[in-house]
């Protein structure tokens, strides 16, 4: 056996100690700062509100097709759904708001409930001083109105009067919605210090302290049920300068379509006051219409706006899906009495645009702005089982050139007949594809597809119709292309019912249908003089 130095030995074993303490002292020091980094990324890079509005003013989906999707959302990794009920909700001391379409407190309250099971958060969106038609086209509501014609708005003056209905109205959401947020609206109050009333308080006191008095008169509303009040940030944004009366619970919601940063005004200084803030892009909205869906802009507003409203220090974002403008026609009796109403603008349903939500979910996930065209194709691929040939395909409809649409607004053409051309190309190309998997879904992009080009055939007859050199003589012409065009719209008005059967309630597809023919219909009745 050796012999061993017990002096040495020790030593040896000490400083054998020492550095073994040394590289876990560095590695758990790197870990630690690493966990503080990650720490530091989850807690100021990411949204604590993760969520998507649903706009329930027309295109009402069925309580089925409301539960798959939220359960769809939650997949994505949404935790909140901010629901524009409008007069879908079933009151019950206001059963007049309710249109043909309300839900019942049952399906309302499984739906909510189905939600909770998914930890998805349930906010109610009540407008309460602007977009409010559906309430002010009753007489019940009559004295509440801004303006007798225009019943886009209530009054703010009507003080006492709002603030009964309100509180009834948030009282009754509250009996069915968990959540601790009520979203107020606010938004687009196109008509405020119009009456003679509002425009005494606008004088003395300013545009500001009219709105601000009331939306903190209906914050403290919804404070009073312990919850938190939301509101859309445009018009405080626009006239700021009584901001700081509004409680500091509000939280304001900053949306952004495409434009530039700080559209509607200052958000920083607002935010400097203690408010908390929201962002929230769209995936359809103006000038979007059945037949036009502004693809480009709506990839480029997440690719862009995400990443600035982390940066911002937002802590929510919500996806905003509009089916209409929220603007109205009217039939009306005396006294401006409303008969019906009926919605300026519609979109294609909600159920053709799970792309641009599955974008939306990718760019709430990733820490660098999403690339659209990779991210187009790659769906393309693993959605659709595309080869790459065939992805290329769908991308290059995706990202066509909307021809009705130059800077985010319609425009006009005086050659319809190459636009059809053009597009005819374009349609030509997807209408063929064969999908492995998913083909409904490839499907709603075929109709819409198909929906353009019928359009656009349309409009090349009205644009003959309306020419310097049109005569009479040429009417039997016209007519037979018309009646082509109705034909072939029989064919595309089933192909919507069977893509959107179960999604949307029946007698709307019917209702859709007809409005999307209306103006083909109106046309050929003064040709052929119909009487």
């Amino acid at each position: 056996m050796f012999k061993t130095n017990k002096k040495i030995d020790t030593r040896f074993f000490l400083t054998f100690l020492f550095l073994i303490n040394l590289v876990l002292f560095k590695t758990t020091t790197v870990s630690a700062q690493q966990a503080v980094k990650i720490d530091f990324l989850k807690n100021t890079k990411n949204f604590k509100v993760k969520g998507f509005h649903l706009d329930l003013r027309i295109q009402v989906m069925t309580p089925k097709a409301l539960k798959e999707f939220a359960s769809e959302l939650s997949k994505m990794g949404m935790n909140t759904l901010v629901l524009e009920w409008e007069g879908t909700y079933p009151f019950e001391n206001h059963v007049a708001i309710s249109n043909r379409y309300s839900y019942t407190r049952a399906e309302i309250k499984d739906f909510i409930a189905h939600c909770e099971k998914l930890d998805m958060d349930v906010i109610p969106l009540q407008q309460t001083l602007g977009h409010v038609e559906y309430i002010l086209r009753n007489t019940r509501y009559s004295n509440l109105k801004e303006d007798r014609k225009d019943i886009s708005q209530l009054c703010p003056m009507e003080v006492e009067d709002n603030k009964e209905l309100f509180a009834e109205l948030f009282r009754d959401l509250s009996e069915t919605h968990n959540s601790k947020y009520i979203h107020i609206g606010g938004d687009e109050t196109y008509l405020l210090g119009h009456c003679d009333k509002c425009k005494q308080k606008v004088a003395k006191e300013g545009k500001s302290k009219l709105f601000v008095d009331h939306m903190k008169m209906i914050a403290d509303l919804v404070i009073s049920l312990g919850k938190k009040p939301v509101m859309w940030a445009d018009i405080i944004l626009k006239y700021p300068e009584a901001a700081s009366e509004l409680p500091k619970e509000t939280i304001f919601v900053d949306w952004n379509y495409g434009w530039k940063i700080n559209h509607f005004g200052d958000i920083p200084n607002l935010q400097k006051q203690g408010f908390t803030f929201w962002g929230a892009p769209a995936i359809r909205c103006h000038p979007d219409n059945w037949y036009v869906t502004d693809w480009t802009t709506h990839f480029k507003n997440q690719k862009e706006f995400i990443p600035y409203a982390r940066e911002a220090n937002y802590q929510g974002i919500v996806m905003t899906s509009w089916s209409t403008t929220g603007v109205y026609g009217f039939t009306w009796d005396v006294n401006y009495d409303v008969i019906d109403m009926v919605q300026v603008r519609n979109t294609y349903p909600l159920a053709g645009f799970r792309i641009l939500i599955a974008s939306y979910a990718a760019a709430l996930e990733s820490k660098t702005p999403i690339k659209p065209k990779e991210f187009v194709l790659e769906y393309a691929k693993n959605r659709f089982g595309l080869n790459s040939n065939d992805a290329q395909i769908f991308s290059k409809f995706l990202f066509a050139s909307p021809e009705l649409i130059k800077n985010g607004k319609p425009t006009k053409s005086d050659n319809i007949k190459s636009m059809i051309l053009d597009y005819c190309k374009i349609r030509d190309e997807l209408v063929k594809l064969k999908p492995k998997r998913n083909e409904k879904e490839l499907n709603h992009f075929k109709l819409m597809a198909d929906l353009r080009i019928h359009y656009l055939d349309f409009r090349a007859v009205e644009s003959q119709y309306n020419s310097v050199g049109f005569k009479i003589s040429q009417t039997p012409i016209l007519v037979e292309r018309l009646d082509a065009i109705l034909k072939e719209a029989e064919v595309l008005n089933m192909r919507f019912i069977n893509l959107n059967k179960g999604f949307l309630y029946d007698s709307e597809l019917e209702e859709q249908n007809e409005l999307r023919v209306q103006a083909v219909h109106v046309l050929r009745d003064r040709l052929v003089k119909l009487k």
